[in-house]
């Protein structure tokens, strides 16, 4: 059985409710796992997942730990949630999670990153992918600052050779990353008039790495996707490539 660990897809929202002189605050928790779980799950994987919060300090910080995994996906979580630890904020040393990532994979291990606000570079680049060794082994180039495209009339996703059998279009997306493929990269699929990378594949030392260039959630992958019967199908594509030995 396939072993996944997946981080990321979680959030607090607070909101402040000001009625003169009175202040009132709540606060709203979320997370959006579901529909990308049950895709891993329905191709044999077993899923552990780590909220954003979790991640922070629950995310491996050994190759012992990390090597109990055939793949490691990150969605939506910023490269401060893995590097800024607990022991980092207090000033002292720690483990650069984002480098033993980046070791892992040379070594054979598999990685994916799912596209979001705190993915690649991210809204106004505080994801920062671009600034750590994570991006010297996945299959793209980060670019500087904000990557959002935001496509609320929708973009429409084209197969450009998935390993599977897979409709040339695919139900549209309302937002991704934009990306630049690494010229030693496959293109599987891409997205919108300008022909975007959309599913890029690659290898990094003995292992293999992948980039998903949109949400796994709402708003970006509306439920036309999310409930899509090839979706299933593209992330049992992308299991058996990144997790096979190069």
């Amino acid at each position: 059985m396939t072993r996944v660990l997946l981080a990321g897809e979680s959030w607090t929202t607070v909101t402040f409710e000001v009625k003169g002189r009175n202040v009132l605050v709540d606060a709203d928790y979320g997370t959006a796992e579901e529909h990308l779980v049950a895709a891993l799950e329905v191709n044999g994987a077993a899923v552990d997942f780590l909220t954003c919060e979790e991640t922070l300090t629950s995310f491996p910080g050994t190759r012992e730990e990390l090597d109990s995994y055939d793949l490691v996906l990150l969605s939506d979580v910023g490269a401060d949630s893995l590097q800024l630890t607990p022991a980092v904020t207090a000033g002292d040393t720690d483990t650069d999670r984002c480098r033993l990532l980046a070791e892992y994979v040379r070594d054979g291990g598999a990685l994916g990153m799912i596209g979001g606000y705190m993915s690649f570079a991210g809204k106004g680049g505080a994801a920062r992918y671009g600034r750590t060794p994570i991006a010297d082994v996945l299959p793209v180039e980060i670019r500087d600052g904000d990557d959002r495209v935001e496509t609320p009339a929708g973009a429409i996703p084209m197969n450009r050779g998935v390993p599977a059998d897979l409709p040339e279009t695919w139900p549209a997306v309302l937002g991704y990353n934009h990306l630049q493929a690494k010229d030693d990269a496959d293109v599987w699929a891409t997205v919108g008039d300008r022909a975007d990378p959309f599913v890029v594949v690659g290898e990094a030392g003995a292992g293999r790495t992948f980039a998903f260039a949109t949400d796994c959630a709402p708003h970006w992958a509306p439920m036309e996707l999310l409930e899509w019967d090839g979706l299933p199908v593209l992330w049992g594509a992308l299991l058996d490539w990144a997790t096979k030995e190069t």
